[in-house]
């Protein structure tokens, strides 16, 4: 029998927050119906990664990157939890993610070809400098790929450079339209300190449940598993 899989985000005070997680672990479960998948949150929402792992299972962390969440606090959850659970890895980085943002962006009316178009990449931020790096590594991604006149990363906290600073860049290198992907799974205060900043920017909405997202999830699922599996029978 497959062990549960426990998708774990990080939690928001505000409810948009808690309620796209539910929806977007509800795409998994409508595309992997056999699949135990159960919902826990790391801080202020419920229920919390303790009162979910009871027994073994797969926990999956829903975080974009490496950050503190991802290499201190899940880890920590999971041991004061004293039940056998396999980590899964973090769901960043990955070309799913990026073709859910790319997904975004052209839902709300933005053209990949577009010169005129300079893109905000807009994320958390971290003290841990590889993870912000991630982020630069997608802007110069889409910069090499897309026709906007360039893409620049900013951050709500932690770190710099911050969405006026990226928009001015971008202004700078001759963009009359500013649009902002959304490097967030969901709604909450920090999206909503970017979108404040981005002043008449066209904002895209966060991956949300997104059917890519969804099957992101499972593929770090079945990877745990299968490592996990490699390294008993090693």
């Amino acid at each position: 029998m497959s062990l549960p899989l426990i998708a774990v985000a990080h939690g928001s005070r505000d409810p948009r927050s808690a309620a796209t997680i539910h929806a977007l672990l509800d795409v998994v479960r409508s595309r992997h119906p056999s699949l135990d998948v159960r919902a826990a949150f790391l801080d202020l929402s419920a229920p919390r990664l303790s009162d979910v792992l009871r027994s073994p299972a797969v926990v999956v962390p829903l975080l974009l990157g490496k950050a503190f969440h991802a290499r201190v606090d899940v880890p920590a959850a999971v041991r004061e939890s004293r039940v056998p659970a396999i980590i899964a890895d973090v769901l960043g980085p990955s070309a799913l993610l990026e073709s859910a943002a790319l997904r975004r962006l052209t839902s709300a009316g933005v053209s990949f070809d577009d010169p005129s178009v300079g893109v905000v990449l807009a994320a958390a931020g971290s003290s841990h400098a590889p993870a912000n790096e991630a982020v630069f590594s997608v802007a110069r991604r889409w910069e090499r790929s897309s026709g906007w006149a360039g893409v620049e990363p900013a951050f709500a906290s932690a770190t710099t450079p911050d969405v006026p600073t990226a928009i001015a860049r971008l202004r700078a290198r001759g963009a009359s339209r500013i649009a902002v992907a959304q490097w967030f799974l969901a709604p909450g205060l920090l999206p909503d300190r970017i979108a404040s900043l981005a002043g008449d920017a066209v904002i895209a909405e966060p991956l949300g449940a997104d059917v890519e997202v969804a099957e992101l999830i499972v593929h770090r699922y079945t990877e745990a598993l299968a490592e996990d599996r490699a390294a008993q029978s090693a």
